[in-house]
This record gives C-alpha cells, structure tokens and sequence, in this order.
C-alpha cells in the first residue's frame, strides 16, 4: 500500500465518529492519526496500515494491527470502550483526545536556558508510569512525544501510544510480538535482545531506563547514548549495548535522578514510584 492512500480517513470510520471537524495530526510509516470533533466531544483517530518493503527497512505487517491491540489496552487502563475495526488494509481505533503538550515541547525554555524544570512536571511523568505498572502493564515505548502534559499548578501527565504495551493478554488475532521500541529510548538489554535475535521482554526497569533517556533528551537535547545521527538501527543498537551512557551534564539532584535511572543493570534502576516519592522531597 502507498502512503497516499492513508491520507484519508475511511469511510467506515467516518460512518462510525461522524466528525464535524478533523485534522491530520501524524502521517509516519504504518499509522496516520487525527484530531476530529463530533457530537461526542473530541477524538484521535487511529489508522494503521502495512508498511511496504523498501531499500531502507523490511516490510512490517504488525503496525496493521496496533490500531485494534491498542484498543484493548485502553479499554483496560482506561475502563471505557474504546472503539476500533477494521477496514481493507488494516485496523482502526476512536479514542480520546488528550489535551496538553508533549514532554519535549513543554521543556523547550528549559533547553535553551539550561533552567531545572518544575519538580511537579517530573512527578506527574512519573506517576503516569506508575499508574499503568501497577494495573500490570509495561508501556514497551515511553519516550517524550507519549508524555503529552496538562495543567500548571498541578500537572498532570498521560502517558499515550499503548500499542507496544506487554503485561495482559489482548485476542490473538490483533496481537503480535513486541520488537523493541524507538531505539534513542531503549534500555541496554532491550537492544541486546533485538540484535540477539532472542525473546524481547519489556520490564518496569526498562521503561524507566526509558524515561529517564526522556527526561535527559527532553531537558538537554541530547540523546542517552552517543552515535551518528545517520546511523542505522542496527548501528545504533550496538552502540547502546556497547557504550555507556553519555556523562550526564544535569546539574545536583536531577542529574544524579537521570544517572539512577540509566543505570546498566535493571535491578539497579529506581520504579516509577521510587523516583516520584524523591522528586516530591525536593520541593521539601
């Protein structure tokens, strides 16, 4: 299938959410997302589709699916129905509209002033994470752009794109095995299980080995490992598996925060809740 035709929402989708407004958000490889307005509030609309082999990267036939698995998961984190099909070249969900900004555009002053951001900021970050491993879920793709952030005085964060999450069972014919994540995230064991060949299993460790590469390519710019920025996946799987982590420029307790959470080995590594109880001792 071609990109160009995802570029519009089908029709069974259409006859389902009725949209009065909508608005093409994200158009990447497998999945198309939209903003829409309907007689029932404010939607994301999720379309996925196979991606096509091509000199750059194999074809994929799971991201046809995320659209349906993600429902189940939401469906369980969220406690509601979430909606979802299928249409010809894949699956489809209607969820809701998470207002706010993500992680890495709610800190773009503190890039450029090098300021600490609010401590309440990273509680809210952490206790998202936190909420979903104690329902017995494993995000598999935290990074910042699925930290979305609302509110001021007392922030809030949700954490969003569950398509990769382990943990529960989803129905067979929507699931399929989880491969890794975005790979500036991934912890050092995740990527040796990608090389390997081997089983990947996602664990709390490495989601907050991943939140913690968020926190450090949200506040700094710079990703947790230091590799080419036209290096492969391969290439830069290897360097995270070989290579420590860069030295952590973040001054005082946030640095040493980010450098507990990168640590190599995952029993090493704080929880969610371990990180947010010492972030909120900070403000103390």
């Amino acid at each position: 299938m071609r990109a160009q035709n995802s570029r519009v929402i089908p029709e069974i989708v259409r006859d389902h959410i009725k949209p009065i407004t909508e608005k093409e958000i994200v158009s990447r490889r497998g999945s198309t997302v939209w903003r829409c307005t309907s007689l029932t509030g404010e939607h994301a609309i999720k379309i996925g589709y196979p991606i096509e082999a091509t000199t750059e990267w194999p074809a994929q036939e799971w991201t046809a699916l995320a659209p349906a698995r993600e429902a189940f998961v939401l469906r369980d984190v969220l406690g509601q129905r979430i909606a979802f099909g299928e249409w010809s070249k894949g699956t489809w969900n209607v969820q809701p509209w998470r207002t706010g900004v993500s992680l890495y555009d709610l800190w773009a002053s503190n890039r450029k002033s090098s300021a600490l951001p609010s401590a309440r900021e990273i509680i809210a970050c952490c206790e998202a994470l936190d909420r979903l491993h104690s329902m017995g879920w494993i995000h598999g793709d935290v990074q910042p752009a699925h930290l979305i952030v609302a509110g001021t005085r007392t922030p809030r964060a949700t954490l969003i794109d569950v398509a990769l999450a382990q943990g529960k069972s989803v129905p067979e014919r929507f699931d399929f095995p989880y491969r890794g994540c975005l790979v500036h995230y991934e912890a050092p064991e995740i990527s040796e299980s990608v090389l390997s060949g081997g089983k990947i299993t996602p664990t709390q460790a490495s989601d907050v080995y991943a939140l913690g590469a968020s926190l450090l390519m949200s506040l700094t710019g710079q990703r947790h490992v230091e590799y080419p920025d036209d290096a492969s996946r391969s290439e830069q799987r290897r360097a995270i598996v070989s290579r420590r982590h860069r030295p952590i420029s973040v001054p005082g307790s946030m640095g040493r925060l980010i450098r507990a959470m990168l640590q190599r080995v995952p029993d090493d590594r704080p929880s969610a809740r371990d990180v947010a109880v010492e972030v909120a001792g900070w403000e103390t």
